[in-house]
């Protein structure tokens, strides 16, 4: 499997320099028509007014018309999933979940953008690029079918002043995996010695709902050693024993930490955002979530903003550096679209790193880009700590795409939750650690056994 690495970032960054495509927008050659762009509602109204100036600025080079309908997160994922199944489309729309570009791809669904991507291929990250690469069992290759415009990891988000009123300092957290996280539960210990009852260590979402649990895990396997799990081949490889104890220990630290008591009880039913409402609340000393929206969140609040400390992962076990899965959102076009050559047009117009870069910082880098030139360059990304460590941990540091890229079984694994149920068998079922897993590893060998590569 690929790592993004120090090396390849920089290079991207001296072919940024050298090639000069900031600031050249794209016009079409076809005679002027409309698209119907489907886009997902941003975090901070600010990004939903950044993408309507994008879009009338492209108008107003192009000729062209955009009809786009702006929508919150989960209705534009079921408004979407009604529209491929109806064959009534838009002419574009974002992969929203992101798993859905493995999934139609697969199916067919979705039209080739390797002429898009070209444009600025040489520009994004090689995680970017794996990401949008999925395979077509009807054409039986694998090619582009998504424009990557920005990405996203899952740094830790820790609250200094309960760490510190626990008598520790932020430079006594541990550098390895279990040793960092089992910090938190000595914090919780002292807290509550001191009378604080309701606050917990750790911030695990433990939920069979929702997508966070499924992401959690996933970091928890790369952490052990399991990012084999899917190879570039697209087959599973549960027969390495390398990958299957990774999963053993992914399914046994967040569980421990639970039943020992030192993640929220409730953390069994969170939604999504639930572990950022409990870390608001100063109900949790830590979180690993992804973005950093929920330091964007309370962006004006400026002593509470100023109280997080933003961090990348710990090391290994063994000290070595846990690559961050990265995904990436990207600019789909299904198949039946009316107007394709609009709809690429207006791609290759938003995915100029200038154009991008304008949109990106209006969400004050919850949204960070995918083209590491972009952050290297400005310094606008650096000037805040909480930026400044995200950026370093998804873009430019040490990266590998999900799991779903190389085969979307795994997208499928991870819409019936079979390694959160897997979770719930050993906290609420009573199972042992190696019967939960040996439970989803059979799972996972049916569903992947659908998914031919």
């Amino acid at each position: 499997m690929t790592i993004l690495t120090r090396r390849s970032v920089l290079r991207s960054s001296a072919a940024l320099a050298a090639t000069g495509t900031l600031t050249r927008p794209f016009l079409a050659n076809a005679a002027a028509t409309t698209a119907a762009v489907w886009w997902v509602q941003g975090f901070a109204e600010e990004e939903d007014i950044s993408f309507k100036k994008i879009v009338a600025d492209y108008q107003k080079a192009s000729g062209n018309t955009i009809e786009c309908t702006i929508t919150p997160y989960a209705p534009l994922r079921q408004k979407v999933v009604a529209a491929i199944q109806t064959g009534v489309v838009p002419d574009m729309f974002v992969n929203n979940p992101g798993e859905i570009i493995a999934l139609y791809a697969w199916d067919d669904k979705l039209v080739d953008v390797s002429d898009v991507v070209e444009t600025q291929k040489s520009q994004y990250s090689e995680t970017a690029l794996h990401t949008a690469y999925c395979y077509n069992r009807v054409t039986k290759k694998r090619s582009f079918y998504g424009a990557p415009f920005t990405l996203a990891a899952r740094p830790n988000h820790i609250w200094r002043p309960l760490v510190e009123k626990a008598g520790y300092n932020m430079e006594d957290l541990p550098k390895t995996w279990d040793a960092y996280y089992d910090f938190f539960k000595g914090v919780q210990k002292k807290l509550r010695a001191q009378g604080e009852r309701k606050v917990y260590g750790i911030g695990f979402q433990l939920n069979t709902t929702g997508n966070d649990s499924n992401l959690l895990f996933d970091y928890f396997l790369i952490a052990y050693g399991g990012q084999g799990i899917v190879g570039n081949d697209g087959k599973l490889h549960l027969d390495d024993p390398q990958v299957r104890e990774a999963a053993i220990k992914a399914l046994t630290y967040p569980t421990t930490a639970y039943k020992e008591g030192f993640v929220p009880p409730g953390a069994i039913n969170w939604n999504d955002a639930d572990d950022n409402n409990a870390f608001h609340a100063k109900q949790i000393v830590m979180d690993l979530d992804g973005t950093i929206s929920t330091e964007v969140a309370i962006f004006n609040k400026k002593e509470d903003y100023n109280d997080i400390v933003t961090m990348g992962l710990p090391l290994s076990n063994d000290g070595k550096p846990v690559p961050s899965q990265a995904i990436n959102q990207c600019g789909l076009i299904p198949k039946g679209a009316k107007n394709v050559e609009v709809a690429k047009d207006f791609l290759k117009y938003f995915i100029q790193p200038k154009v991008n870069s304008e949109w990106l910082k209006t969400g004050l880098g919850r949204n960070i880009p995918c083209m590491p030139a972009i952050a290297n360059d400005d310094p606008w990304w650096r000037e805040d700590p909480h930026r400044a460590a995200y950026v370093q941990q998804a873009l430019l540091g040490p990266t590998l795409p999900t799991f779903w890229t190389f085969n979307p079984a795994y997208a499928q694994l991870q819409n019936e939750h079979v390694w959160p149920t897997a979770w719930s068998d050993i906290i609420t079922g009573g199972m042992a650690p190696q019967a939960a897993a040996e439970k989803a590893f059979k799972r996972a060998e049916e569903i992947f056994a659908k998914y031919p590569i």
